[in-house]
C-alpha cells in the first residue's frame, strides 16, 4: 500500500504553512485540503475531535500529532504581539508594535551574521518564523513602523529564505493576508 499524506489545512494558518515547508523540505508528496474555518469538515472534525483545529496531518488514513513545529518564543511572543498589532488600536497598539519589533530584535540578535539560525543549514527555527514574514506587511502597514528599519538582518534572512522553492511555494501572498486582516478588522469592528 502506497503511503497517502493529506494536510488539512487553512491558507492564512501560519502553523499550516510551517507543515506545508517542513513537507517540502523532506520531499514528502501530499494532497492539500483547504478548511473552512468557519465550517468545519466533517474529516476535520473527524481526525481531530478534541481541539477541531488545523492544520491536521494524515497519514494513510489515520490523523498524526496536530501538524504544529512548536517554536516556543515565536508562537507565544511573536505571534501574540502580531496578532494585538491587528487586532487593537490606540496605546495598545503602540504597545503591542514594541513588543513585536523587540521580540523580532531578539531573533535578529540569535541569527547574528549566519545565513540561517541554524548557521549554513535552513531548520527548526527558519521554519517556525518564515510563515510570519507573510504577515510582516500587514504589520508594518497597521502598525506604520518599517521592519527594515529595525531589523535589517531579519528582513535579509527572510529575503534568502524566499528563494527556498520548498518555501516560496508554501506560504502565501503577503496581500491576501492583509486582504484577510483588513476582513476581520471590519468583522470585529476595529
Amino acid at each position: 500500500m502506497a503511503d497517502e499524506v493529506v494536510l488539512l489545512d487553512f491558507y492564512f494558518s501560519t502553523f499550516g504553512m510551517r507543515a506545508r515547508v517542513a513537507l517540502a523540505e523532506k520531499g514528502v508528496l501530499y494532497q492539500y485540503k483547504e478548511e473552512n474555518i468557519f465550517d468545519k469538515s466533517p474529516v476535520l472534525l473527524e481526525m481531530n475531535p478534541v481541539h477541531k483545529k488545523i492544520p491536521v496531518l494524515i497519514h494513510n488514513g489515520k490523523p498524526r500529532a496536530q501538524a504544529r513545529f512548536w517554536a516556543d518564543f515565536v508562537d507565544k511572543k511573536v505571534y501574540e504581539a502580531g496578532r494585538r498589532i491587528w487586532s487593537t488600536k490606540g496605546d495598545e497598539l503602540e504597545a503591542a508594535k514594541k513588543d513585536f519589533i523587540d521580540a523580532l530584535k531578539l531573533l535578529e540578535t540569535e541569527l547574528g551574521d549566519k545565513p540561517y539560525f541554524g548557521g549554513e543549514n535552513f531548520g527548526f527555527l527558519d521554519v517556525a518564523l518564515i510563515t510570519f514574514s507573510t504577515r510582516f506587511y500587514t504589520y508594518e502597514t497597521l502598525g506604520n513602523f518599517s521592519l527594515g528599519e529595525h531589523c535589517p538582518k531579519l528582513v535579509a534572512w527572510a529575503k534568502r529564505c524566499m528563494k527556498k522553492e520548498s518555501v516560496s511555494k508554501s506560504l502565501v501572498d503577503p496581500q491576501k493576508v492583509y486582504e484577510f486582516v483588513l476582513s476581520m478588522r471590519i468583522k470585529f469592528g476595529i
